[in-house]
């Protein structure tokens, strides 16, 4: 169990090292990404970079990507950019176009950006690339803070110094 009291207080870090505290919360209990086999590259505020392999069970009739799972990159990289402010924050929706088929053994690159974040929801823009520089995929994510926080907040003590007595 880790003590509180060493627990960094999301408050007193740098808007840097809060998206990346973030970032390893979520990823700790994200085992949809982890199961893909993603990984996280990059991550700063507003922004993340992921990378995932094409494999085997990934290939659909027509021997390229299914379609399914380069969303699923493309959504998993909004996720992790959007939630870099410490605000629990979901999608509200999403558009993705292909532009070219991902094939197996490719190394697939989503690198999400913000483009607009006010008041509780914002616009986010991913790109998907493979290992060549090919632009796979476009997608765009809406988002919208929902209530909560992905780190916890530091506790007061709970211990109470011993009474002053006079002498």
């Amino acid at each position: 169990m880790t003590d509180s009291s060493t627990r960094p207080d999301p408050a007193c870090m740098t808007p840097q090292q809060l998206a990346d505290a973030c970032a390893q919360a979520m990823f700790a209990r994200d085992t949809a990404t982890q199961a893909l086999e993603m990984e996280i590259l990059e991550v700063a505020p507003g922004s993340a970079v992921i990378r995932m392999p094409v494999s085997a069970r990934m290939i659909q009739g027509h021997d390229s990507c299914h379609g399914g799972y380069i969303f699923t990159l493309a959504d998993s990289a909004f996720a992790f950019a959007c939630n870099t402010y410490n605000a629990v924050t979901v999608g509200a929706g999403c558009t993705i176009d292909y532009l070219a088929p991902a094939k197996l053994g490719d190394l697939l690159c989503a690198r999400a950006q913000e483009r607009s974040r006010s008041g509780r929801t914002g616009i986010y823009d991913v790109t998907i690339e493979n290992q060549h520089g090919d632009c796979i995929a476009l997608f765009r994510g809406k988002s919208h803070q929902v209530r909560g926080t992905l780190l916890a907040e530091p506790q007061p003590s709970t211990q109470q110094s011993a009474p002053e007595t006079s002498a």
